[in-house]
């Protein structure tokens, strides 16, 4: 009977010498074109890349030591920190991908070592992509959309939360004027400790609660009623009545924001010359800070109340008849088979699309910005308005004020926010 370290034997030194040397423990199990192989390709991008890995990494911790200069009347170009954050974090994610073949030729040798302890057989190069072939073939599959994940989605996350460690903002730090240096948690620390950004900041986060709460609920009851009164059984042309009000969701969104801000234009929009010609004073729809910000609600209701239609109808028509027929001979009023029947169904049926309706009108960008523009201006607000919710604020303070460290703070906020709330809804939702 062998030793225990006897019978680990092939297994530990190929593991050690895969460590030691990338593809040599493959070479030990005798897996000659497969250790070939990895030693070649960990070769060429070692000797290729280590200098240009060295200079990334090197950029991402320094984010630049010369800056852009004047000399004799000429423009000598110095290092641009946000170039050398990008191609800092794209060279780790290199050198992490690097590292993950690193273990994975170590698990490799690993494996076929312990399988030469148990006597099987190791597997030639033929063979072995063979197997690949019919064994992993969805993971092979999976990889191209892995990497344009990552490379697509999940490096410009990175990118965004690191900007609000730093201090990229105008006037005094701007590529390639002046070089971007890291400052922590100096962002965050502005944003709750200094008056203009935290007023604005807490104003803005109150409405956008209050938006993102009073759009959803008044459209999920809206939609809801709508489709109790479609589906009534003494209505009649019920293809019909679906037609016309799906009517508003079919058209582009875009086009119908931009006819509502010609319609309650407060000057010469067609809805106050109706309201003055009828004898009454015209509403500013727009201009006022309380009416604006009802004038969205009200459009909103507009644009999602027939998408929510469509589906509340769909539910309704699955309801279980014989509670309400038990409900009928208990004598219940038509508001109380609503509240106690169809209300708590249909919210278990919708609570997953209800909390996706309150994260997309969190952040609802294109209705605030096409209808308002945030405005009416706020003194109060630092580079808001009135009507802006976060994402708005973020659009202006990125593309109008170069506030780019602060806006990624605030957006670093709102993910944390939405993300909290959408969890601690679903944990809690019967329908999950």
């Amino acid at each position: 009977m062998q030793s225990q370290p006897s019978a680990r034997r092939h297994q530990v030194t190929a593991a050690v010498c895969s460590a030691a040397f990338i593809g040599l423990g493959q070479l030990y199990n005798r897996q000659y074109i497969k250790g070939l192989l990895f030693i070649v390709l960990a070769q060429l991008f070692f000797w290729n890349y280590y200098s240009i890995a060295w200079k990334g990494i090197l950029g991402l911790i320094t984010l630049g030591d010369v800056p852009t200069r004047i000399i004799r009347g000429k423009i000598v170009q110095g290092d641009h920190s946000i170039f050398l954050l990008i191609n800092g974090l794209i060279t780790l994610v290199v050198i992490l991908l690097f590292l993950g073949f690193y273990a994975m030729n170590v698990y490799d040798a690993k494996k076929n070592g312990e399988l030469r302890d148990e006597g099987g057989h190791v597997l030639g190069f033929v063979e072995s992509v063979k197997q690949a072939k019919f064994r992993h073939f969805p993971y092979l599959l999976l990889i191209p959309a892995a990497f344009f994940i990552l490379f697509v989605t999940v490096i410009p996350l990175v990118f965004n939360v690191l900007i609000a460690f730093t201090n990229y903002s105008a006037p005094s730090h701007i590529p390639d004027r002046a070089l971007v240096d890291w400052v922590g948690f100096r962002t965050f620390y502005d944003l709750f400790a200094q008056e203009a950004w935290r007023s604005t900041f807490f104003g803005i986060s109150v409405w956008n609660i209050i938006w993102a709460a009073a759009s959803t609920s008044t459209v999920f009851l809206s939609g809801l009623l709508l489709a109790m009164m479609v589906n009534h059984p003494q209505v009649r042309f019920k293809k019909f009545w679906r037609t016309v009000f799906i009517l508003p969701w079919a058209i582009p969104q875009f086009i119908s924001i931009l006819v509502f801000r010609v319609l309650l234009n407060g000057t010469f929009g067609p809805v106050n010359d109706l309201i003055v010609k009828l004898g009454f004073s015209p509403v500013p729809w727009l201009s006022d800070p309380t009416m604006a910000k009802a004038s969205v609600i009200l459009v909103n209701l507009w644009f999602s109340t027939p998408f929510l239609m469509a589906l509340m109808s769909g539910i309704l028509t699955t309801l279980p008849r014989d509670l309400y027929e038990a409900a009928d001979v208990d004598g219940a009023s038509g508001l109380q088979k609503f509240v106690k029947i169809t209300l708590p169904l249909v919210l278990m049926a919708t609570a997953p699309i209800f909390i996706m309706q309150f994260a997309f009108n969190f952040n609802n960008f294109n209705l605030i910005y096409l209808l308002t523009d945030g405005k009416p201006n706020n003194p109060d607000y630092y580079y808001a308005g009135s009507t802006d919710i976060l994402i708005s604020w973020i659009f202006k303070m990125t593309l109008n004020q170069s506030q780019f460290n602060m806006a990624s703070a605030v957006s670093i906020i709102m993910f944390i926010l939405i993300a909290a709330f959408s969890l601690w809804n679903y944990k809690r939702m019967k329908s999950v």
